[in-house]
This record gives C-alpha cells, structure tokens and sequence, in this order.
C-alpha cells in the first residue's frame, strides 16, 4: 500500500539528487580555466537532459526490469510501459513505482557526470554526448542492474552498497582513468599554470553537493524512517571530518591549507560515507571520514607521479574515496534496529548481514 509520508521524502529526495548535477556543474566550473568554464557547465547541465530522456526510454528497464542471467534487465519496460503509481514489491511496498525510477533516475544523471571532471577542458561537444550515452547504456545500466537490480549477481552475492559505492563512485571512477588515459593530457599539462578560475563558484558547488547528498543517502532508505535518519547523520558526520582532515593534513604537507582541499575533503567524506550511511553508526562514520580525507588527498598528491592527467580529480576522490567506503561495511555493523532489512534492497543483503559477527561502531 502506497504510503504518502514515504512518498513525498522520496520526491523530495529525487528533487535534492536533482539538484547535485547543477552543484556538480558550479563545482567543476570554478575549478577549469576561464575560457573553458561555459563548456564545463554545459556538460553537466545537457547530461541532466540526456540521460532523464535515456533513463526513461530504455534505462531504467535494463537497470531494474526483468532479470538476464543476472547481467541485465529485459527492455520489457521499454518506455516505461508497466511502470505505474502502483508499488513494486521487488523495490518498496510503500512507494509507487514511478517514484522509485524517478528516484533512482537522478543517480543515473549525475554519474557520468562526474567523469567529465577528468577529461575537463579536452573533449569535443558531439564526442562526449556520444561517449555519455554509450557508457550509461553499456556501463553503468548494467553495473546497476548488477549491485541493486533482483536477480543481479552482486546483489545475489550479499553486496553492502547503501547508496551508490559501486554504482556511482567506483564506476564513474575508474571510468574517469580510463578516459584520462585515453584522450591524454591537456595542452601545456606540467609546464603551464592552470589555477582554478573562481574558487568562490566551486564553494558553492559543494555547498550544493553537501545538501543533496542528504537526499542521495538518506533518500535510499526508500522510507521516511529511523534508517533515514542514521543515513542522514553520518552522512554529514563523515564530510565534516572528511573536510577537517584533508585540512589538517594539507596544512602539515604543505605548510598552508586552502580553500580548495577543504571541499575536496568534504566531498570525498561524502563519497566515502555513501556505500556504508545506512550500515554503520556515528563512530564509524567519523573514521570513514577521517581515512577518506587522508586517502583521497594523498592520491590526488601521487596523480601527476603517476603520469595521467585527471583534471578535476574524479579518480582520486570517487575512485579511491568510494572503495574506501565500499570495503569498510564488511567489517562495521550497527544495532539490529538499524539492519538493512529495513530497506527496498534487502533480501540478498539481509542473508549476508545476519552472518556477520557484531562488530559495533
């Protein structure tokens, strides 16, 4: 039965994921040189236009539709035939289903959008719109479909994924070097000073990120609940120590801290924290934040040893930051009240959960 307080906290949330893309685009934004700003917005606004209309003519369907061998879903939900205002009991018995795909649309709009930080300031218009189109449709419907669709074989597997660790960070991460190491690096790379342009505009892209981040983690609860509420805890938790840490680290590294690594730091506590916000309590949270900060600020320091040019550092904040966060639940468990069954994706996690010894955090 549908339930109205669950519905609209769902709505709201899509609304907040929503807003992360234009966050995603100011963020990025301030980050590139002046004359590339306009084109590295555009990117992340039309993403927001492409993947809505993907999502709903064939993405959604292979994400979530029927199974394939645990690979994909069918296209029998083509257009979004089938999909209506009643709840689906494979996601949540409390939503109508149109939410949930609208829900989870929003995801599937801001992650390749997140890979164009590494190519920033380097791709022609007409090769990333093919390149965003062909890698949602062959990378990530199927990658989500794998971790949270029924019948995926990750999800089959027991895999702890909360909000989007492999669906959206690991794999917009790794994606992100691949792409780096392909188009190679920018013109004058190494030799000429490319400073961000306005950091003022990339401070209030993570402004905006950090608020839709509630939406992003709290949101996945797919109830208006307890779960929601410890998501949406430690999700700020982990960014407000995420940020203090790659302060304090950038401070005793480099003699000075900056304005730029200390939303670095907050964005990567949010990638860190997404995979694990509805699993762990409080404490935990503060460590995955602690470790993200150190983690990511240290992989962004080895990227240019490394030989690769990721502009915007998607890989050492989304990449490194979303495994972190991926591998901590294994070992870090809540109370019983707070245990995922509680959640639409629930049945294959459960399983797993209940066979782990209490580690509590």
């Amino acid at each position: 039965m549908v339930n109205t307080a669950d519905t609209m906290f769902i709505m709201l949330s899509a609304a907040l994921v929503m807003l992360m893309t234009p966050g995603l685009a100011l963020f990025y934004g301030g980050m590139v040189r002046s004359k590339n700003v306009l084109g590295t917005i555009m990117q992340s606004f039309v993403i927001l236009a492409v993947i809505s209309v993907e999502w709903i003519l064939w993405g959604y369907s292979m994400a979530f539709g029927p199974d394939i061998g645990g690979v994909t879903g069918t296209l029998d939900w083509f257009g979004l035939s089938g999909v209506g205002l009643s709840p689906f009991a494979g996601y949540s018995e409390s939503i109508p289903h149109l939410a949930f795909m609208i829900f989870q649309g929003m995801f599937a709009v801001i992650t390749p959008a997140l890979i164009t930080g590494a190519f920033a300031e380097r791709m022609k218009f007409s090769t990333f719109l093919l390149f965003t189109i062909l890698w949602v449709t062959l990378v990530y419907n199927p990658i989500c479909h794998w971790v949270w669709g029924v019948g995926g074989w990750i999800r089959n597997l027991g895999a702890l994924d909360f909000a989007g660790g492999t669906v959206v960070h690991i794999s917009s991460g790794s994606s992100a070097l691949a792409a780096a190491l392909l188009v190679g690096k920018r013109k004058g790379y190494g030799t000429e000073p490319m400073h961000p342009h306005n950091l003022p505009i990339t401070i209030l892209g993570a402004a905006l990120l950090w608020f839709g981040w509630f939406g992003f983690n709290a949101g996945s609860a797919l109830s208006c609940g307890p779960l929601a509420v410890n998501a949406f805890v430690t999700t700020h938790a982990a960014a407000a120590a995420a940020a203090l840490t790659w302060t304090i680290v950038e401070w005793i590294y480099r003699g000075k801290p900056t304005t730029l690594g200390t939303v670095s730091g907050a964005v990567a506590g949010l990638v860190g924290i997404t995979p694990a916000c509805g699993f762990v309590g409080l404490t935990a949270a503060l460590i995955i934040g602690i470790v993200a900060g150190v983690l990511c600020y240290f992989a962004i320091v080895i990227k240019t040893k490394l030989g690769y040019d990721d502009s915007l550092d998607v890989v050492g904040i989304h990449g490194v930051g979303g495994t972190w966060g991926l591998w901590l639940p294994a070992f870090l468990r809540t109370r019983p009240s707070m245990r995922p069954a509680q959640t639409a994706f629930s049945s294959a996690i459960q399983a797993n959960w209940a066979s782990r010894p209490s580690r509590l955090l």
